[in-house]
Formats: C-alpha cells, structure tokens, sequence
C-alpha cells in the first residue's frame, strides 16, 4: 500500500493566494519593459525605493513578484528572487555570495550544470570547489572548514541520496558558511529546508513549481540579508531575469502543485515498487523505497527516481526505444513521463563531464513518472523491458537472434 505523502496545511490556500493582488480571479499580466511617473517627485521616491516601485522589469514587476511572494511564502522564507532559469538562479547565488579565494563545499552527484560552473567559469575566477559524499557527514565536516558555502542536493541528482539536512546546516553554521540547497525534486510541498536550518532554497522553477513544461525558471528564496546581498551584487549585473509572461504561466502552474505533487508520489511509488521487482532490473534508486537510504524531512516523493538494467547499456539503450507512452527527453517535472539514459550524459563532447567524474553507470536510466494514467505507465515499461530480459536476451542470442 502507497502511503500518503504530508503537505502543510496552509499549502493549498498559499498556492491560490494572490496576496496584494486584488481585482481579477486571475491577475493579469503586467507585460512591459518599464513604469512611467507624473512627475520628477513620484520618479525620484521611486529612485529612493527601488524595493517597493516598479521603474524597470529587470528590477522589479508586479507580475513576477506575485509569484516570488508566494514561493517565499511556501518555502517559509524571508524573501525570494526570481530569475530566467534555474541557472540563472544558481550563479547569481553563488557568484552574488563568493569572491577569488573563497571555497564552496558541495555534495557529489550534483546538477551537472551546477558541476561545471563550479568546475570552469568559478575556477577561472579563483574559486575552489571541493565535492564530497554529502551522506559522509564526518568527510562534510572536515571539508567544511574554511568554507564561504555549503552547497547540497536532497535527493541527489541521478542517484537520490537522502542527506540529512538538519545535520548539514549544522555543520555549515559551525563552519561560518551559508548552507544552499537545491530543493527543485521534492518541491516545497515535500521539503521545506529553511524549517530545518538550511539558509537558501534554489528551485528550477521549470521542473515541478511549473508543471507544464512550458516555462524555463528559476528562483532562490531564504534570508533576507542574503537575498538583498544577491540582489545588490549579482541580479541586476548578470540580468537573468524573469519575464513578466513566465512569471504568470508559474503563478498558474503553482495553483495544482499540491494535486499534482500527490498523484507523483502515488504513480511513482508504484511504479518504482514494481521495478524493484523486475528480473531486467539490478537496482532502483528511489528514496520511498525500503531498500534506499531512507527518508530524514521527506514528507513525500516526487516522480523522479533512476533504475540499472542488468544487461548493461545495450538493455538500457533498448529499454529506452521501447517506451511508447513513456517519451525521451531532458528535464523532469512536468505532466508527461520521461526516460533519459545517462549513457547520453557520458557523451558530451568538448564539455566537463561530471557523470564521468562522479562515476555514473552507463546502464542507469533517469525516469520521470508523470501524471498518465499509472496502469498505462507499467503495461508500456514493463512491455519495454521485455525487450531487456537477460534470459530471453540469451535465449535469442542462442538462437542467433540480435535484439
């Protein structure tokens, strides 16, 4: 039997809440590149007040701001600040936070692009990057020393490690340093890190905070002398910002996150359940599972979760042409189930390769569950993994039968 997942109680009036924003049931697009003034007295207290008047979309919309007033809301944050992408997020973050000289500490199995900022572009600006098993607290505590940040992932990215977060942000206060977290997987209706002590909360918010695959974001919300640090320092220099367009389509998106979240988690679970099961199947990385690390402030699971065939990457790469229903594709979070074979992330060419750094198995397969009929799901999977079955693989090649 799947178990229900936890939300706050106030999660699914937060989501339908447009606070400030009165008028329409659904507020409308405040769509332009700049505000206009009456007079030089009103243009120059906006001047003085650049937090509460809108002068320039870059800064400040009403549009986008709605959207980040409520993600702060439920994250349980003091502020939030929205951006074009959730690497638009990531670096005005980390650059907005970190001079040449300081060190970041960061879990392994990291975002892959978050890998390579810290890896390229912040190696060139003289900024150590040191990546360590974010389940080995003791490695994180000695790493940890000196640190300006410490970066982390809960689930991991590719193989879903569970870390424990109170214990983590413990560390980085003892340590001096800012705790960050990517908290894109479980969303903030099933992890709210700041609750347990973490100091900044990053999401893609194209991932689950939209859910319809048709928006590119990202926003990083928490302390407020933190965000008004990357505010001053990073958001309007790098200029990633939010269109007033995407920031409604998210407003939208956010209004079903609770329904959508629960229907992940039911579809996922049992999905990932059945795979744990299946002969073509050697492991399954999902944290609900009782064979995983197990859970620490988890109240829930989303739908992303990663299987290893048995019969290597060739099963993999077959699994992966088999699925009907189930499409290919990168990214996650959205309404349609999605399959990525992290044989394609060994092959980058010209690029750092952080799946081959971190040793990511060329028979791991990434799966998103999304919100399609679950019986649907299975009979188009397992139909898949017949395909990769190593007894009627060896039966076939017996018979000289290439499959």
């Amino acid at each position: 039997m799947i178990p229900d997942p936890v939300i706050p109680d106030d999660f699914a009036t937060i989501v339908v809440d447009d606070t400030g924003m009165s008028g329409p049931a659904v507020p409308p697009i405040v769509q332009t590149s700049l505000f206009t003034f009456d007079s030089v007295d009103a243009f120059e207290a906006a001047f003085r007040a650049p937090e509460r008047n809108p002068i320039y979309t870059r800064g400040l919309n009403p549009t986008v701001r709605n959207f980040e007033t409520k993600l702060a809301r439920l994250e349980r944050a003091d502020d939030a600040r929205s951006f074009a992408s959730g690497m638009g997020a990531i670096s005005a973050t980390l650059l907005g936070l970190l001079e040449t000289g300081d060190k970041v500490v960061c879990v392994r199995n990291v975002y892959p692009d978050t890998y390579r900022l810290m890896t390229g572009l912040m190696s060139r600006m003289g900024i150590e990057a040191v990546f360590v098993e974010g389940t080995d607290l003791d490695a994180v505590r000695v790493a940890a020393a000196g640190a300006k940040i410490l970066y982390l992932e809960s689930p991991t990215s590719i193989t879903f490690d569970v870390l424990d977060l109170p214990a983590l942000s413990a560390i980085a206060r003892e340590a001096g340093a800012i705790s960050v977290i990517d908290n894109s997987w479980a969303s903030p209706a099933f992890q709210r890190p700041i609750e347990h002590g973490v100091d900044l909360v990053i999401h893609s918010a194209s991932k689950y905070l939209s859910g319809h695959s048709d928006t590119v974001a990202g926003i990083v919300c928490g302390r407020a002398d933190l965000i008004a640090e990357i505010n001053r320092v990073a958001y309007g220099s790098l200029g990633a910002k939010l269109s007033p367009f995407d920031a409604w389509l998210l407003v939208r998106g956010m209004r079903t996150l609770p329904m959508r979240m629960r229907q992940h988690h039911r579809s996922g679970l049992t999905i990932a359940a059945r795979l744990a099961d299946h002969p073509a199947v050697s492991d399954v990385r999902h944290p609900g599972l009782e064979t995983g690390t197990g859970d620490t402030t988890l109240s829930g699971h989303s739908g992303l979760f990663a299987i290893r065939m048995r019969g290597g990457a060739p099963a993999a790469r077959r699994f992966c042409d088999a699925l009907k229903v189930v499409r290919l594709g990168v990214s996650w979070g959205g309404h349609e189930s999605l399959a990525f074979p992290a044989q394609l992330g060994l092959i980058q060419p010209g690029m750092t390769n952080p799946f081959e750094a971190f040793g990511v198995p060329d028979d791991l397969v990434r799966l998103h569950i999304g919100l399609e009929d679950v019986e649907d799901l299975w009979r188009d999977i397992d139909a898949a993994l017949a395909r990769c079955d190593p007894q009627e693989e060896q039966e076939d090649t017996n018979m000289g039968v290439t499959t």
